[in-house]
């Protein structure tokens, strides 16, 4: 009987050529069973969102961050987030194979979660990569956007005036999230109760279906907020 070997199998790589094996050799049935078993596994955690701690190789420090799946292969361009906390910043990071911008630099980043109004925000480039940014600014807002939401579609507009695009599925991404906004000290206690937040993005869209009178209203409202929590602040000072 002749047997070729198999090629060597990695998580996630169940794409490989069929050995050639008789079906009817008894010796064969747990190796094709083990492939089986090894392949949906793979795919499976490879499409959920994960919770890491690693150490920076410079400070030694430790950081978290969750980290999202990619997209499938063939219909979006291969991108992926992730919300990290590292010396106690929240940041949100995107990365691509292909490249974004120069180092340092800013580029576009949009994002709409389920069917709500896309978000256009800005992000920069990290000052050794070309092809991964970070938001700093507005990563609590995406965070609680991401918290309330079932997908997330992303698109990028790069330095040679490409878009790349992906989505992605929020499933199960609460906890891993929820694990890394707690590690940099964030309150997420409402939400942990079941409890969704009210995040700018429902804000924006409550407020645009209100008549321009009671958008004046509100606003009259708000500004009187902030006013008194300014002073407020001063006065801790």
């Amino acid at each position: 009987m002749k047997l070729n070997f198999l090629p060597a199998m990695t998580p996630g790589n169940c794409s490989m050529q069929s050995p050639t094996i008789p079906l009817f050799d008894k010796s064969a049935k747990p190796l094709i069973l083990a492939l089986l078993l090894f392949c949906p596994l793979s795919a499976f955690a490879a499409n959920t969102w994960s919770y890491h701690q690693e150490s920076d190789r410079l400070s030694n420090r430790t950081f978290s961050f969750a980290q999202s799946p990619l997209p499938p292969r063939g219909l979006y361009d291969n991108l992926r987030l992730d919300i990290i906390c590292k010396d106690n910043t929240l940041q949100v990071a995107v990365e691509a194979d292909s490249l974004i911008a120069s180092q340092g630099s800013a580029f576009g980043f949009e994002y709409q979660i389920d069917k709500n109004p896309p978000v256009t925000l800005q992000m920069k480039t990290f000052k050794d990569t070309k092809r991964r940014g970070y938001t700093e600014e507005s990563a609590k807002r995406i965070v609680d956007d991401l918290l309330t939401g079932q997908s997330i579609f992303i698109r990028i507009n790069t330095m040679i005036r490409t878009v790349l695009s992906a989505a992605m599925p929020l499933e199960n991404a609460a906890e891993p999230i929820k694990h890394v906004v707690t590690d940099c000290g964030l309150n997420l206690s409402d939400n942990a109760a079941g409890e969704s937040a009210y995040s700018l993005t429902e804000f924006e869209q409550a407020f645009g279906k209100l008549p321009s009178e009671q958008q004046q209203q509100v606003l009259n409202k708000i500004k009187k907020i902030i006013m008194e929590t300014q002073k407020a602040l001063l006065i801790e000072k």
